[in-house]
């Protein structure tokens, strides 16, 4: 199945491998590798002036299969100091994932920069190797290494766990910052959820992560929570962080609902 997450088929397609598979089918994609696979084509737009992505928001539409994928990205908004971005995701005749990001042009805000409170967290190789949990199936979470500092996958709770991908995001590159960031946003909602999966959904159908800086090194960090409403609506939220701390903040809304 290679070493990445996709095979490059050209022309804006894509072959998915197992490596993209979800915990719970192996016919149907963690939204890890198509948020990446997202940001890549936004990447590439051209700007006309060097440019960094603020914010990112992945609208799920539906099941993203282990199979043939295409995706296309353009410039929905441009201009000379932000420019929104559209990109979607199909598998066949449907569009699975939708995307939009804004993008501002770089200038040098130094003078005032205001750094996080937050401190610095405890580095992976302080952390407990985080197995995948039994009834949990193989793909995605095989794909990444994962180390605990607080919680794991199979404990109800707020977690902070730190991954670095052991596969491309496609075959023969090297994944940006930006893609191995988004890989690991959308596990949120996983790594901190407060119920058992095998009775209760907690599904997003968006994601939404705001960027300060791009991550440093191949190690994140993901300092995670989940609540749950009384209505079957809830939400996880993410600071995402590399060793010189935090960089990014996540957002997810859940539908919760028994199985």
């Amino acid at each position: 199945m290679g070493e990445a997450f996709y095979e490059h088929l050209g022309g804006g397609r894509y072959a998915s491998t197992a490596h993209t598979a979800g915990p719970w089918t192996a016919e149907s994609q963690h939204m890890g590798p198509p948020t990446a696979l997202l940001a890549r084509e936004l990447e590439s737009l051209p700007s006309a002036a060097p440019g960094s992505i603020a914010r990112v928001t992945m609208e799920v539409l539906g099941p993203v299969p282990v199979a043939e994928l295409t995706v296309h990205a353009e410039v929905e908004r441009p201009g000379k100091s932000v420019e929104l971005l559209a990109a979607e995701l199909r598998a066949g005749d449907r569009v699975a994932v939708r995307a939009r990001a804004w993008r501002i042009t770089r200038s040098d805000s130094s003078s005032v920069h205001t750094p996080d409170d937050a401190a610095p967290l405890a580095g992976p190789e302080t952390g407990t190797p985080m197995g995948r949990p039994p009834g949990w199936g193989p793909g995605y979470l095989d794909a990444l290494e994962w180390r605990a500092i607080v919680g794991d996958l199979g404990t109800p709770g707020p977690a902070t766990v730190w991954a670095r991908q052991r596969v491309d995001l496609v075959a023969g590159e090297s994944p940006t910052a930006l893609q191995r960031l988004l890989v690991l946003a959308d596990s949120g909602n996983g790594v901190s959820s407060l119920l058992n999966p095998s009775q209760w959904y907690f599904i997003n159908p968006e994601l939404t992560v705001h960027i300060q800086r791009l991550p440093e090194g191949e190690w994140i960090c993901l300092d995670a929570h989940s609540v749950i409403g009384a209505n079957g609506v809830g939400a996880a939220y993410s600071v995402l962080h590399d060793r010189g701390g935090p960089l990014a903040r996540g957002a997810q809304a859940l539908l919760v609902r028994p199985r």
